[in-house]
């Protein structure tokens, strides 16, 4: 296996980042998946291993190393913009962009995107609370959520919390994102780090 991309899906666990259920609309907690997904991910990062995590996947991210997670950000986080466009009422198709992110421009993702800021189309309830001490942010909402980490000493450790799949056809950020994970799991590294 070359690289490993970790995709979007339920609600993690709160019993993985050592709390209760704080809210009564969790979804789809899957607990063989979470443990399944823990797992996968810690031996990505202690192997070197490409990855790419996308939405629940940054939260699997975050969990696995020992940070934690807002259960709902609409209830949880102060003054949160809206970052839930999932809920049905079909106005908003899954590539709807609700807000930008702020991309720190040292980082990786700053590196492959070549911007310090990019649109984002935004499908979660949850999002990270207490970020891991091996992880850094690479990127915020301007409500200060993070929304994008990445591992530190990792040859590409990449989460995002937006769906960048959705994106493709028409934002370039996300096109590039691909292109990079991909181009890392043939060379083993970033693209960037002859």
């Amino acid at each position: 296996m070359d690289g490993i991309l970790f995709s979007g899906g339920g609600d993690v666990d709160p019993g993985f980042y050592q709390e209760k259920p704080a809210v009564d609309n969790l979804s789809d907690v899957q607990k063989a998946r979470d443990i399944h997904d823990i797992e996968l991910m810690r031996l990505a990062m202690e192997s070197h291993k490409p990855f790419f995590a996308i939405c629940r996947g940054i939260q699997i991210m975050n969990v696995a190393v020992g940070g934690t997670l807002w259960q709902d950000i609409a209830r949880q986080y102060n003054k949160p913009i809206r970052h839930d466009f999932y809920y049905t009422d079909n106005r908003f198709p899954r590539y709807y962009i609700a807000h930008e992110v702020n991309v720190e421009k040292s980082s990786l993702l700053g590196q492959i995107v070549g911007s310090e800021q990019i649109p984002v189309n935004s499908l979660h309830h949850q999002g990270i609370k207490d970020v891991a001490p091996v992880l850094r942010v690479a990127a915020c909402a301007a409500d200060g959520l993070v929304e994008a980490l990445e591992v530190k000493d990792h040859p590409f450790g990449l989460g995002v919390q937006w769906h960048p799949e959705e994106l493709v056809n028409e934002h370039e950020s996300a096109q590039k994102i691909f292109a990079a994970f991909v181009e890392a799991t043939r060379n083993g590294h970033h693209p960037n780090s002859q």
